[in-house]
This record gives structure tokens, C-alpha cells and sequence, in this order.
């Protein structure tokens, strides 16, 4: 299928794309391309313009800064999966970058493209609200920044404003002393989207789990975050049977369903996943 009509302009810097959108408020970023592009071409979506950010290198990569990791907006799922700092410092990012897709997937796409289209069933999202990571934007009226677990909002929604772009991801380190982290999926085998994934994030003082996070993907139409209100694992052991029963008593509302997966089967896809997630996250911690 051929996309409608649209005009094009590649913007050289994020301020000039931020002052391109406000010239025109239907006008829609391309950064990757591997969210939007199928859109267009199914004419689901029909802007006037697209403002091309692809070569604007301000907002790409990944560095160590204020004993915090930092992504660009334009970094690919391959060069965060391949990142030594991201492997070393967020484990659990570079375990879900790794399997999103395909390979031309993971080449092109971006992190902020994947965020920024928000789809409940694509992987980076649930670690990112369950590592506690902040997304950093710029607009009209300058530079905010929102947490990951406020900036889903909805399918396909998110807190980002009409003539903002996401310019960073800001995540706090969490493979250091005590911390242990994994992400789990179980993926449709055609497109890689996950059907169940869970990101989990635990830290041991000894034998007592001194904290735990656990997010999920594809589960429900937004990031899943199973203890938003405070762990009930933390201060006990985090043996077996304590994580068993903290997933058995974990209450999961309206989940999605469809041709590929029963809400009653995601459900109990998240109950096994989020067990073996949680106690990967602790026998690395």
C-alpha cells in the first residue's frame, strides 16, 4: 500500500525540529521509521509533513554521566544491545533492546521512536518503568522531564505534548553492588512483538531483599507496573516461595485480548513470567 501525500524537511538539529513543528502542527517526526512508516503505508495515520530527525547526531548515543546511564533519543535497539556501558550498567535494556524484531529492526529503530509510539506490547517500555528511568524532552517552551512510569499513559498515548521530541533517556545504573536485573518475553513468532514480557529489577542486602521492581509488557494497553505503591517482597528472604506468593496475590485488570492471546492467557503468561524474571533479577543480584 502507498502512504497520502506529504511533504518532507530534514531537520539538522532537535531546536530546529521542535521550530519546524511549530510551524505546522500536522507534521509528525521520523526517526527510525519502523513504527511510523507501516502507519503511513496502512493510512492509519496521514500528516501533512514529516520532519526527518534521523541525521541530528546531538541526540544519539549512549555515555555514563552524574552516576547515571544516559541514551539518545536516536540510539538504535542494535547499539544499545551492543553497548558495553548499557551491558554493564542496565543488563535488563540491553537483554530487551536485543530482542525487539529482526535484525533490519534493530538496526533502524530507535529507542525514542519505540517510546514515543507507545505500542503495549513492545519491550522497551516495561524496563524502563521498572529501572525508575526519566524521559527528557524538549519544546516550545523549553527542556521537562517526566517518569518513565507517568509518561504511558494509554494504547499508543503517552504525557509527550504536541511540539515536543524526545531528546533523552536518563536511567539510574542498576547492575552495581546488590542489584540484579533481567527481562523475559514470551514473543509472537512472526512479528517478535511480545505477547507477555517482564522486566524485573531486585536488590539484596544479604540474604533480605532490601528493594524489587517488576513491569510488563503486552499484557495490558500500558506499562504494567506491578508495585507502583511499594514492593511487599522487600525486608523479607525473596526465596521462592515468597516471590510465588507475591506474583500469586498480584492483581492484573483488564488485560488485552485477541486473535493471538486470551486476556486470561496473558495473565497467566505475566504470573510465570513475572516468577522466573524476579528470580533471575535475584540470583544475579
Amino acid at each position: 500500500m502507498y502512504p497520502a501525500d506529504f511533504d518532507y524537511v530534514r531537520a539538522t538539529s532537535a531546536q530546529e525540529a521542535v521550530d519546524l513543528l511549530a510551524q505546522n502542527a500536522d507534521s509528525v517526526l521520523l526517526a527510525g521509521g519502523h513504527s511510523l512508516i507501516p502507519m503511513l503505508k496502512l493510512r492509519l495515520t496521514h500528516p501533512a509533513r514529516l520532519i526527518d530527525i534521523g541525521r541530528v547526531d546531538e541526540i544519539r548515543g549512549v555515555c555514563e554521566k552524574d552516576s547515571t546511564l544516559r541514551v539518545g533519543s536516536l540510539t538504535t535497539h542494535n547499539e544499545i544491545a551492543s553497548s558495553e556501558i548499557v551491558q554493564s550498567q542496565c543488563r535488563f535494556l540491553a537483554e530487551a533492546a536485543g530482542k525487539i524484531g529482526d535484525p533490519q529492526v534493530r538496526n533502524k529503530g530507535t529507542i525514542g521512536g519505540n517510546i514515543a509510539h507507545a505500542d503495549p506490547a513492545s519491550d522497551l517500555p516495561a524496563v524502563l518503568v521498572a529501572v525508575g528511568a526519566t524521559v527528557h524532552l524538549l519544546g516550545p517552551d523549553g527542556n521537562r522531564s517526566i517518569a518513565a512510569g507517568d509518561f504511558f499513559t494509554g494504547l499508543l498515548t503517552t504525557a509527550k505534548a504536541p511540539g515536543e521530541i524526545i531528546t533523552e533517556i536518563e536511567i539510574p545504573a542498576c547492575c552495581e553492588e546488590g542489584f540484579g536485573c533481567a527481562y523475559l518475553k514470551v514473543e509472537h513468532p512472526a512479528s517478535g512483538y511480545a505477547v507477555c514480557g517482564a522486566a524485573a529489577r531486585v536488590k539484596m542486602d544479604g540474604g533480605t531483599c532490601a528493594a524489587a521492581s517488576l513491569a510488563f509488557n503486552g499484557v495490558t494497553p500500558v506499562v504494567f507496573n506491578a508495585w507502583s505503591d511499594g514492593s511487599p517482597l522487600a525486608g523479607g528472604p525473596a526465596d521462592d516461595a515468597a516471590i510465588d506468593a507475591a506474583i500469586d496475590e498480584l492483581a492484573i485488570d483488564e488485560p488485552m485480548g485477541d486473535i493471538h492471546a486470551s486476556g486470561e492467557y496473558r495473565v497467566a503468561l505475566a504470573r510465570a513470567y513475572g516468577k522466573r524474571a524476579l528470580k533471575a533479577a535475584r540470583d544475579r543480584s
